[in-house]
């Protein structure tokens, strides 16, 4: 039993250094999965100042 979560605790390590490497790495090597959707929004305002 104690191998088994030995083996558990280190793949959720493993997951867990995955995890943030890709967030930094993610965005070099794949530019369009974390760009912002660019998309011109304009809307009526009005202000009410007396």
């Amino acid at each position: 039993m104690w191998r088994f979560l030995k083996l558990l605790i280190f793949f959720i390590i493993l997951l867990a250094v995955g995890f943030v490497g890709y967030a930094y790495i993610g965005p070099v090597v794949f530019p369009s999965d974390f760009a912002a959707p660019a998309q011109e929004v304009t809307r009526p305002v009005t202000l009410d100042a007396n």
